[in-house]
């Protein structure tokens, strides 16, 4: 969850279209557009925190966005360099532009941007920059629909909330192909598609662990973290997951360490 300053000096000469939103409490800094495209908020945050603090290596953000969850992993692991994967020119000019905010100095020297589609076809890909045994860990949060569900009337908004004809296979497809072996794949998706996710990650990821993230207690979930090995072969676990909310309604506390201090999850 991010929180948006308004103040006009916040938000940039000449960009009145574009927030300046601060998450983890304020360690990270970041511009994104006030409307028409994707906005991160606790999903971000939730993939980030999934990585562990003592992590090393390199890590892809496909399908970063305005870099949100790249630059949250950054902020709160010191050992890994990250790199952004994005193919929208708005939200790529922002993620450089979060970059030079002072706030981000901590970590804006570990992360590179990449200008490429994560769905196109290996060889476009790697023209881009993005080369089989690059990274050591890949996160993502890809869009959570099919084409049927596009609802936004802006297209740069709709992409971002609709998976392209090939669904989550291109995305994991992808991953994989990135990765170095016995690297590993952590994504954020909608409950209901878990289907549709294990049958993406199955046969190229091994020791899948489903961690469920619930509204409150006693409801269903609405998200899942899904987390997985490339190339292994172990056992899928079922984790007891995640409560957001008190019944009042207020973030549980462990969930307020995570939004506001960069605690982690343990998957």
């Amino acid at each position: 969850m991010s929180e948006s300053d308004t103040e006009p000096d916040d938000i940039g000469a000449g960009e009145p279209q574009t927030t300046y939103d601060k998450f983890l409490g304020g360690k990270v800094k970041l511009l994104q557009p006030k409307t028409r495209h994707h906005r991160s908020g606790l999903d971000a945050v939730m993939l980030a925190a999934s990585l562990p603090t003592d992590l090393t290596g390199r890590v892809v953000d496909l399908g970063a966005g305005a870099g949100a969850a790249g630059m949250c992993a950054a902020a709160r692991v010191a050992g890994i360099s990250v790199t952004l994967v994005e193919r929208e020119k708005t939200l790529l000019q922002l993620a450089r532009q979060s970059l030079t905010l002072p706030a981000n100095a901590q970590f804006a020297e570990r992360i590179q941007i990449l200008d490429a589609d994560v769905t196109a076809p290996g060889r476009d890909r790697k023209e881009r920059g993005l080369m089989p045994g690059m990274a050591d860990h890949v996160i993502m949060n890809p869009p959570f629909y099919d084409t049927r569900h596009r609802a936004s009337p802006h297209e740069a908004r709709a992409e971002a909330h609709a998976l392209a004809d090939g669904g989550l296979d291109r995305w994991c497809r992808t991953a994989s192909d990135l990765l170095v072996s016995g690297g590993s794949v952590t994504l954020i998706f909608r409950a209901d598609g878990l289907a549709d996710a294990l049958e993406a990650m199955v046969g190229r990821f091994g020791q899948l662990i489903v961690f469920p993230i619930f509204p409150r207690s006693g409801e269903a979930a609405v998200r899942i973290i899904l987390h997985g090995i490339r190339g292994s072969r172990g056992p899928m676990r079922l984790r007891e997951g995640l409560v957001l909310h008190r019944p009042e309604s207020d973030f549980t506390p462990k969930v307020e360490a995570i939004l506001r201090e960069g605690a982690g999850l343990v998957l």
